[in-house]
């Protein structure tokens, strides 16, 4: 698979079962697999991080708009958006049970997120 982008492309993460990709390309996210499947559209500012839940059900975004947004994987649709972060997210990782998420950001902080929740650990 090859694609030419003309925008700076900051993150990019594969789904656990290979058959994705997700890039963080300016304000959006785009999920393929050689062909556009998706544009996830909702971030206001550049999309900087991006990983996929274990099971692969869930996308994570972090964003210089200072939050992180959950995407179902199954319809592209908005699950959550979690705020708490004064600075841009630069890093999004799920643990391995995908109960969890953690996150960094320009603020100086990693902060955990219960999934299920929704909320700061």
């Amino acid at each position: 698979m090859k694609r030419t982008l003309f925008i700076a492309l900051l993150a990019v993460a594969f789904s656990p079962n290979g058959d994705s990709l997700a890039s963080g390309i300016g304000d959006r996210l785009e999920a393929n697999d050689g062909q556009l499947q998706a544009i996830l559209a909702g971030h206001r500012d550049w999309v900087i991080a991006v990983a996929f839940s274990p099971d692969g059900s869930t996308l994570a975004s972090g964003s210089d708009d200072h939050e992180i947004r959950l995407w179902d994987t199954s319809n592209g649709q908005p699950k959550a958006t979690l705020k708490g972060h004064r600075g841009s997210i630069r890093s999004v990782a799920f643990a391995p049970d995908g109960k969890t998420l953690a996150s960094g950001s320009d603020d100086g902080t990693i902060r955990l997120w219960d999934v299920g929740t929704e909320q700061l650990k």
